[in-house]
């Protein structure tokens, strides 16, 4: 950057060296108490006033005996062109200004506050205000990548899952609508226990070989169907939305867990949900899992559409008796307002089909949830 002229002259040099030398010798005050200059300090001024007047002088008698001597040259000359005439204002912008900005660094190396009346007048405040002003925007600096980094962090453990921080213990907390995953009072699964025996409806099925998909979504291996299979229980008409899978089972049985459960999600008109869970345990081959198993995709959510259709009813037990029981979903948002019917009877599923589920989904149960005294009926 080009100093201004007067700066480079001699004289100002000279003032300058006395000035700093001068602020050597000023004393801290408390931040809220005046000091009256220096009476080295005043004298230091007042040398670089008198030398930057004699530049001044100096360069206005030069600047008048280039006049005369170019004042014969100027009629064949033109006229200064306007960006000279601003680079010249800026020039003399900068001599003016020079010893404001002089006074400027030197208040902000001593600590002292600007652009106040007693600043001004002459006089000094200074106090630690500068160190804490410095702190400042580093504070500030650390807060914001903290709360970067807290929604950073805040992104990934939203993704629920079985396991670790995004686990059954905290879904609750990880979005809003998920918050009665911690405090519902009807979740789900249950362990079923001293249910009344009483006579229920049957369940009516009206299952029939339907076209279907399947998807590894990443928490399970569902099975989307297509519309037309029903079931009716209690009045009520609910269609067949979409089965999947669970190892180990999540509903228990008077303490009894099995090896893996179907759940068969179903839907009525009114947009209530209701649950057919069969409990798998090992024997022998299941042909319906078989037919999944043939049909699983080689990527994660990319639905894989089966080319035969599947037959349904072959997945449920030959005798159809349940338990019955209001819950939620056993899965984020872990809505409630559920009807749960979970078959008495196990359906024989055999050790190389589990194998292949437990390869993908090695534990993938939420952990049983307080009965809460809600009412548990079974076909007796």
């Amino acid at each position: 950057m080009t100093l201004p002229p007067f700066l480079a002259s001699r004289h100002v040099a000279v003032a300058l060296l006395s000035l700093f030398s001068a602020s050597l010798g000023l004393v801290a005050l408390a931040s809220d108490t005046g000091v009256e200059p220096d009476p080295m300090l005043v004298a230091a001024e007042q040398a670089v006033a008198e030398a930057k007047a004699a530049s001044e002088a100096e360069a206005k008698t030069a600047t008048a005996r280039g006049k005369k001597k170019k004042k014969k040259k100027a009629k064949n000359e033109k006229p200064e062109s306007e960006a000279q005439m601003t680079l010249a204002a800026a020039r003399a912008a900068d001599e003016q200004d020079a010893m404001d900005l002089l006074r400027a660094r030197l208040a902000d190396r001593l600590g002292a506050a600007k652009d106040t009346p007693e600043a001004k007048d002459g006089v000094l405040r200074v106090g630690a205000t500068p160190a804490a002003s410095a702190a400042a925007p580093v504070h500030a600096r650390v807060q914001a990548e903290a709360a970067a980094s807290a929604v950073h962090t805040a992104g990934h453990a939203a993704h629920w899952d079985y396991r670790g921080s995004g686990g059954p213990d905290s879904w609750g907390r990880l979005k809003p609508e998920f918050a009665k995953c911690s405090s519902g009072t009807r979740q789900s699964p249950i362990d079923i226990r001293d249910g009344l025996k009483v006579q229920l409806d049957p369940v009516h099925f009206d299952y029939k070989p339907s076209a279907f998909r399947v998807i590894d979504n990443g928490h399970t291996v569902q099975v989307n169907l297509a519309a037309g299979n029903f079931i009716e229980v209690m009045g009520r008409r609910y269609e067949l939305l979409q089965f999947h899978f669970h190892r180990p089972s999540e509903e228990r049985i008077n303490g009894r867990q099995f090896d893996m459960v179907a759940h068969l999600v179903h839907e009525d008109s009114e947009g209530r949900l209701a649950v057919v869970a069969v409990l798998l345990e090992q024997g022998g081959a299941q042909p319906v899992v078989q037919t999944v198993w043939n049909n699983l995709p080689l990527e994660k959510n990319e639905e894989m559409p089966a080319q035969s259709p599947i037959a349904l009813a072959d997945l449920l037990p030959v005798e159809r008796s349940y338990f019955t029981y209001m819950g939620s979903l056993t899965t984020p948002p872990c809505s409630e307002g559920v009807l749960w019917m979970v078959m008495k009877n196990p359906v024989p599923i055999s050790p190389e089909q589990i194998g292949i589920f437990a390869r993908m989904y090695p534990m993938n149960a939420r952990p049983i949830q307080s009965a809460s005294g809600r009412m548990i009926k079974e076909s007796n």
